[in-house]
This record gives C-alpha cells, sequence and structure tokens, in this order.
C-alpha cells in the first residue's frame, strides 16, 4: 500500500486523497494531544447543485474540547464533570466554560462550523 504525507490541510483536498470507495487514511489532529482519525470513504453520493459543501450527512457523539489531553484526558473530563462529588467537577466545569454532554452531537452545529466563513475563522454573515 503506498503512503503519502500532506503537511498543507489548507490546500489539501480530500478528492485527492480519497480517491475511489475504500480508501482510508490516518488524519492526526493537535500533535499535543494526539487525535487521530480514521478516514474512510464509504461511498460516493451524487452532487447536489442546491447543497452547499462541504456537509455533514450523520455522525455521533461531542466533539472533544481542546487540549483536554487526548484520550485520556478526554475520558478523565467526562468521569469528573459526570460527578459532582469529584475532587475536580467544578474546576473542570469552570475550565470548559460551558456544559459539555459527551454524547450530544448536532448535524447542524457541525455543519454551521463547515460554512467558508467559519473555516477561514472568520462569523458567517446574516
Amino acid at each position: 500500500m503506498r503512503m503519502s504525507r500532506i503537511e498543507s490541510e489548507p490546500t489539501a483536498h480530500l478528492s485527492d486523497v480519497l480517491r475511489k470507495v475504500g480508501a482510508k487514511f490516518i488524519y492526526t489532529y493537535d500533535l499535543g494531544d494526539s487525535w487521530e482519525h480514521a478516514i474512510v470513504l464509504e461511498k460516493q453520493l451524487p452532487v447536489d447543485p442546491n447543497t452547499k459543501y462541504p456537509v455533514c450527512t450523520d455522525g455521533r457523539l461531542a466533539c472533544p474540547p481542546e487540549d483536554c489531553g487526548g484520550i485520556p484526558g478526554f475520558y478523565d473530563l467526562v468521569e469528573a464533570i459526570a460527578d459532582p462529588n469529584h475532587e475536580q467537577h467544578q474546576e473542570l466545569r469552570d475550565w470548559l466554560g460551558y456544559d459539555c454532554d459527551p454524547l450530544a452531537f448536532s448535524i447542524d452545529s457541525v455543519n454551521q462550523m463547515l460554512l467558508p466563513a467559519r473555516r477561514r475563522g472568520k462569523a458567517p454573515r446574516n
């Protein structure tokens, strides 16, 4: 199997990496926390001219918060915020700054984040 390395996310296109159904790659996000994502092209859908791409069509579970310590840190965080008697419960809730529900998932929220203005770090225009 031929492996290639892509260094620049802003110039990379999934269509250049995932060329046929079954193609896959590993994407590492945040080298410090080592979040590794296995990306697999399961099927190709016809392009809808009325849809703005990219678009999320399905998912599950919440996105872990930034800088939570990778997988072990995330599970420690989930345990602490779920237990009001945990010694770090309030500290980690304060650190998060929002109510974290690790089982929550919203396609609408994900698609809002995928809007071109949001990807460039700008708020979308209304």
